[in-house]
């Protein structure tokens, strides 16, 4: 976990953008630089801001949270991005991960783990929670060409790699993985940023849709 991160709250609805503020501001070092009420805001605020994480509704009126994450990583050294959904309403959570959102929270969430989860993030960690992301993963129709895609992605891995790709697919810690394969954390590390290389991926949570798109998890 690091302090000193610097978050960005996206959301149309102003209660919750006071509520999140009021929650997450000054907890465990962690700054909101500025809320926002949609997504066409964001990019400007990143850029006067100089953001860490940005914590994004995925509903909004003018650029929903999809095309937001989007657009935002893929521009050079982005913020993560972490979604925030209500889970049994809003199927569009899938594709915002595809996007590159480094993980989703529910709204509903204990603000000691969204906090958690920010400085996760912010850390290079991905917040995946194993059991609603097997639901999440269930409502994912992958279809054959998604199938092979996903196939031929991982046979250009080298065995290794595609150890250390399905364990971050697990939602394994660089350190869990670590101590599971034998190696050190430095070395999962090179071995992940070699792996998001090769697939043309921006995030540990793009690693585990394509293993489900595989049939690996």
């Amino acid at each position: 976990m690091i302090n000193g991160v610097r978050v960005i709250v996206v959301d149309d609805d102003p209660l919750v953008r006071s509520a999140l503020t009021m929650m997450l501001d000054g907890a465990k070092g962690i700054t909101v630089v500025a809320t926002l009420a949609d997504g066409d805001e964001v990019p400007a605020a990143v850029d006067r801001h100089g953001v860490d994480v940005v914590l994004m509704d995925i509903r909004m009126p003018r650029v929903n949270g999809i095309v937001a994450t989007r657009r935002l990583r893929a521009r050079p050294n982005p913020p993560e991005v972490i979604v925030l959904t209500t889970f049994d309403t809003d199927d569009h959570v899938v594709r915002a991960l595809r996007a590159g959102a480094s993980g989703f929270l529910l709204k509903d969430t204990d603000p000691a783990r969204i906090v958690d989860a920010i400085l996760s993030v912010a850390a290079g960690e991905p917040i995946l929670s194993p059991a609603v992301t097997r639901r999440l993963m269930e409502r994912v129709s992958t279809g054959a060409v998604a199938y092979e895609r996903a196939r031929a992605g991982l046979a250009a891995l080298s065995p290794r790699e595609r150890e250390v790709a399905l364990a971050v697919a697990k939602g394994q810690t660089n350190a869990e993985i670590a101590a599971e394969l034998a190696m050190s954390v430095a070395t999962v590390k090179a071995h992940v940023t070699h792996i998001l290389t090769k697939l043309d991926l921006t995030n540990r949570t793009q690693v585990a849709m394509l293993a489900h798109d595989a049939g690996l998890i």
